[in-house]
Formats: C-alpha cells, sequence, structure tokens
C-alpha cells in the first residue's frame, strides 16, 4: 500500500521566507532612498550652478557699473577747478620761479618726490613735487588755517592712495590746495565733497604727462 506524500510546513520555512521578505523591503526603501538622495543632490546642484550663475551675472554688473561711476566721475566737472593750459615740462638743475602757488606744472627737476601715498610733515621742493604731478600724482597741500581734523582726514587720504602726496605749504592763498598737472582746487576744510570728487578724477587722470610712469624710488 502506497504512502502519500507530505508537505513540509517546517517553522524554519516560514523564517525563511519572512526573511526574505524583509530583506526585500529592504532594498526596496534603499532603493526609494537613493532616488530621493539623487533627486535632493540634483536639485541641490542645479540650485549652486543658478546662484553661482547669479553670483558671477552680479560681479561683472557691480565691475561694469563702477567701471561706468568711475567713467562718469572723470568726466565730470567739479566746481572751482582752475586748469592753466600746456606747460613746460623740461628738466632743469636750478629753482623755477613758478607763476602760481602752489605750482601746478612747468620746468622741474630730473628727480621727482616719491609719491605713492606719502605724507611729509615738512615743506617739499616745489621742482620735486611738479615732476610726481608729472607722473599723475595728485599733491595736497595746506597751511596754518588747516585744522588737525582736516590734517588727519586728508593724510588718512593720501595714506590709501597710491600716486598722491601731501606736504604743508605756509605761503600758499587757501587753507586747503588739491594739485595736479595744469590743474588746482582750493578748498576750506577736508569734508569738502569736491576732495573725493578731484582725487576720483585726477589720480593718474587724463591730465597726466607720463602715465604709468614711477612714483617710488623719487627723492625728498
Amino acid at each position: 500500500m502506497g504512502s502519500a506524500s507530505k508537505q513540509s510546513n517546517k517553522p524554519g520555512d516560514k523564517n525563511v521566507a519572512d526573511r526574505r521578505t524583509r530583506i526585500a523591503e529592504l532594498r526596496a526603501a534603499e532603493q526609494r532612498r537613493d532616488r530621493r538622495n539623487k533627486v535632493i543632490a540634483s536639485v541641490a546642484a542645479g540650485v549652486l550652478v543658478i546662484g553661482a550663475i547669479a553670483t558671477g551675472t552680479w560681479i561683472v554688473m557691480d565691475q561694469n557699473q563702477k567701471k561706468k561711476d568711475k567713467e562718469a566721475a572723470a568726466n565730470a566737472d567739479i566746481p572751482g577747478v582752475k586748469t592753466f593750459g600746456d606747460l613746460s615740462r623740461n628738466h632743469v638743475k636750478e629753482k623755477v620761479n613758478y607763476p602760481m602757488t602752489p605750482p601746478v606744472g612747468g620746468d622741474h627737476n630730473a628727480i621727482w618726490l616719491d609719491c605713492m601715498g606719502h605724507v611729509y610733515d615738512q615743506p617739499v621742493e616745489n621742482e620735486r613735487a611738479v615732476h610726481s604731478m608729472e607722473h599723475g600724482a595728485v599733491w595736497v597741500t595746506y597751511n596754518g588755517k588747516a585744522t588737525p581734523e582736516d590734517i588727519k582726514t586728508l593724510s588718512d587720504k593720501v595714506k590709501n592712495t597710491p600716486y598722491s602726496l601731501m606736504s604743508p605749504y605756509p605761503d600758499e592763498q587757501g587753507t586747503i590746495t588739491l594739485n595736479a598737472w595744469s590743474t588746482q582746487l582750493i578748498v576750506d576744510s577736508a569734508s569738502d565733497p569736491r576732495v573725493n570728487q578731484f582725487f576720483t578724477k585726477y589720480v593718474q587722470g587724463k591730465q597726466t604727462q607720463e602715465p604709468g610712469a614711477s612714483c617710488t624710488m623719487g627723492q625728498m
């Protein structure tokens, strides 16, 4: 008499099936996380790219705007500025009798004054200062009417401005005089807004006779 086959229903078989199901669920969950992380990473990368493009665009626009502002300032008229036309540029050894005080051009010494933000506490030689202006420097001078606050403000301005220099000039008529080649402006106070305008327009400005020439290795 034959025996009927019996189906296995052991507890171990059920545990194996449960483990397989659990593993499948974990893998599915992991795949969902991977997909979600990829989406997040893609979005973040896109945001970074957009941000970089926006930043780059802003930098370019800002630089362009600053360039336009500087060009506008260079072309703007400054009330009170006097100009003296074409002036001679010969190198001489003797003292020069300049027609304006302080001088803003003309024959001058072959050695210029250091003018990379130099502040001199004593009067300097006219002939050397004129040579510095030929190189595009702005020369700030002042007399005894200038206040300590004026002198401090102007000194700070000059020290932070390459192609500029400053010195006392007791004989000048105005309290503060801003000088560039063939160009001059007298003001009563360092707080006058025309001071900054003058620096912006005339430091290495269009009046410069020798653009880019050295303002170091000069002499007092």
